[in-house]
Formats: structure tokens, C-alpha cells, sequence
């Protein structure tokens, strides 16, 4: 049996930053998260990211029965051949790099494989959402960029600026993704994406990956499957059915705390209470909930073929060609992490 059939009903999803544990991994496996890109880090610098990615190392000895490190589509289909759930690292700032070109490539060599170019907030490379300002790409970022398509990291772009992203996905010589985002057009907030980014991401064969956050969803924890799923199959009349798949970004299990560090970080002075994490859709609150999104695609009109795109082959088949070092580089030795990731994975 091929591995893309023996992916057939599986999902991948990404990004997730749950508050990881042995209950996790099992709803992954239970629910049918094939693949699930988790991010590793988001504010934090070089060497707390090192210790966010031993933790990772940890994990995967602890659980080992469950989950497997993947950095390629060959190791994607080893771990999910032995029934595990494939585990790929990704990065929501780029932070990690500090101001060095070269930390691209040594993160690279300890797994990560999608990076964004900003969170929320102006970083080195370009603009976040939040800014008031729009620069587009910076110096740094270009060069950021070109390294990242000759290792083979996908660049995220899904906390970025309209022209900050609209210049990635132009100047990027290999197809981008919005990992984690819904039409504007849908849900007016800026964090979602215009008609006109959409429209370029996809021409340029790039990924968006639909969030089921809840300030992300049009009517918040109250929105509908139905309308989720209305609004999926609109899209892929628009930009076509292989341009679509899932980014969660589901944070299960977390405390308020982490919310604000992830919208402040280190950057504003401390607030006086945590924000709460929103509640979810009462349609998707785990992993164990891909299955109603399966179901509800299908009611909207997406063909079986379509539906299994969606849900797992689309991804698929962007993290195969994303995570590939550009031809003739020598990055395909470096490719995979430390020997003991290898020999658990």
C-alpha cells in the first residue's frame, strides 16, 4: 500500500500549540492527526528556542508509542506507517534567528521546518498585522527568505501585513503558505486575508490553511459548522479545492497566561490580568473533532476526492515539496535533527 493510501482518512493539521501532554497525543492518534505542525517557539530567542526543541526530545522518548519527529515527506510516512502521529516543527516569529542569517540553518538542522516572518509586531524581516505601519519586506527579510528556500523551510506569512506578505509571496522563489487564517471577506478582522492575498498566494501555488480559532470564525464561538464549511467550499470555487487545508490553531488546554505571552511577549510591560483563551465552537474543541469538519465539508458540496484533499492531501503534498532542499544544495545532509530524534522517530 502506498503511503498517500495509507494517509486516506487521516488528517493533518497545523499550526497547534496545545499544552502538550500524553491526553493530547492520544485524541491525535484517536482522532486521526496523521501530521500535526506544532509550533515551538514564538517570542523567545536562540537559546530558550534550544531548550523549547530538548523538550520536544523529551517528549518523544515519553511518548514514543504515539508520536515521531518528521522533517521530510520520507519521514512523515515512516512515522505514520507505524501509527504514530508525525510531528513537524514550526516557529510563529522569527525571533529565534535574533539578527543572524546563520541561525536559519542551524534551526533548520534542529528540525524547523515553517518559520513566519512576523507575529503580530514589526520584526527584522517585515510587518506584523498589528502595525499601524506597513513596510513590506525588509532588507533582512529578503535574504531571510532566500535562505529559507534553499533548505527547504516553508515561510509562514500568516501573522503578517497585507503588503509584507503580498511582497514574501513575490519575492520567495518557492510556493509560501498562510498557515492559519480565514477570508476577510468572511470575518473583518485584519489578522484574517484579503480577496487579493488569497488570490496571489494561490496563482503562486501557495497553501492557506483554515483556522478554527475563535477570533478568527465569523461569529466567533457561536459560528456554525455549516457557515465554516459554506465558507471553505466559496473559497475553493474561488482559488480551486488544492489551495485548502486545515491550521487549526488549536491551543487545548491552555492557561490564560500563555495567551498574553503570546500576544506581548517580552516587548510591552506586563498586564494586570491574563487574557482568557476564547471558547471554541462546540463542533471543535480537540483533536477528536476533524471528524465533524470531515462530515460538514462533504454536506457543503466538496467531492470525496476534494474532501480527502482538504483534510490531509494538500498539505501533504506542499510540506513533500516546502522541505525539500533547493536542487543542487547540499542542505539534504543536514536535513534531519540530532542522531537520538533519528533513532525515536
Amino acid at each position: 500500500m502506498s503511503a498517500a493510501a495509507q494517509l486516506s482518512g487521516r488528517v493533518i493539521d497545523g499550526p497547534q500549540f496545545a499544552n502538550w501532554s500524553e491526553k493530547i497525543f492520544r485524541q491525535m492518534r484517536d482522532g486521526g492527526v496523521a501530521v500535526a505542525h506544532v509550533t515551538v517557539a514564538y517570542h523567545e530567542n536562540f537559546r530558550d528556542t534550544v531548550d523549547l526543541i530538548a523538550e520536544w526530545n523529551q517528549r518523544f522518548r515519553q511518548h514514543r508509542k504515539l508520536i515521531g519527529f518528521a522533517g521530510s515527506r520520507e519521514e512523515i510516512d515512516a512515522v505514520v506507517a507505524s501509527g504514530r502521529t508525525a510531528i513537524v516543527f514550526g516557529l510563529q516569529n522569527p525571533s529565534p534567528i535574533e539578527a543572524d542569517l546563520g541561525l536559519v540553518e542551524v534551526l533548520h538542522s534542529l528540525g524547523i521546518r515553517v518559520m513566519q516572518l512576523s507575529y503580530n509586531n514589526q520584526s527584522l524581516l517585515c510587518a506584523g498585522w498589528t502595525e499601524r505601519d506597513d513596510s513590506g519586506l525588509t532588507n533582512m527579510g529578503r535574504e531571510v527568505i532566500r535562505e529559507m528556500n534553499r533548505l527547504g523551510m516553508a515561510v509562514d506569512m500568516s501573522h503578517s501585513a497585507e503588503r509584507s506578505t503580498l511582497e514574501a509571496i513575490e519575492f520567495s522563489e518557492r510556493p509560501i503558505t498562510i498557515s492559519h487564517a480565514n477570508p476577510f471577506a468572511w470575518k473583518a478582522t485584519l489578522r484574517n486575508k484579503s480577496d487579493r492575498v488569497i488570490d496571489a498566494l494561490a496563482a503562486n501555488g501557495g497553501m492557506l490553511g483554515l483556522s478554527l480559532y475563535s477570533g478568527h470564525l465569523c461569529d466567533g464561538p457561536a459560528t456554525t459548522l455549516e457557515s465554516f464549511c459554506t465558507m471553505a467550499a466559496r473559497l475553493a470555487e474561488r482559488i480551486g479545492a488544492d489551495r485548502i487545508a486545515l491550521g487549526s490553531d488549536l491551543c487545548q488546554d491552555q492557561p490564560a497566561g500563555v495567551l498574553t505571552w503570546m500576544r506581548e511577549g517580552r516587548w510591552k510591560e506586563a498586564t494586570a490580568q491574563d487574557a482568557p483563551f476564547p471558547n471554541q465552537p462546540d463542533w471543535f474543541r480537540s483533536n477528536l473533532d476533524f471528524a465533524n469538519i470531515r462530515d460538514g465539508l462533504a454536506k457543503a458540496g466538496f467531492s470525496a476526492e476534494e474532501v480527502e484533499k482538504v483534510m490531509w492531501g494538500n498539505w501533504y503534498d506542499f510540506f513533500g515539496s516546502a522541505f525539500r532542499p533547493a536542487a543542487g544544495d547540499d542542505a539534504s545532509s543536514k536535513a534531519s535533527p540530532q542522531p537520538e530524534l533519528r533513532m525515536i522517530g
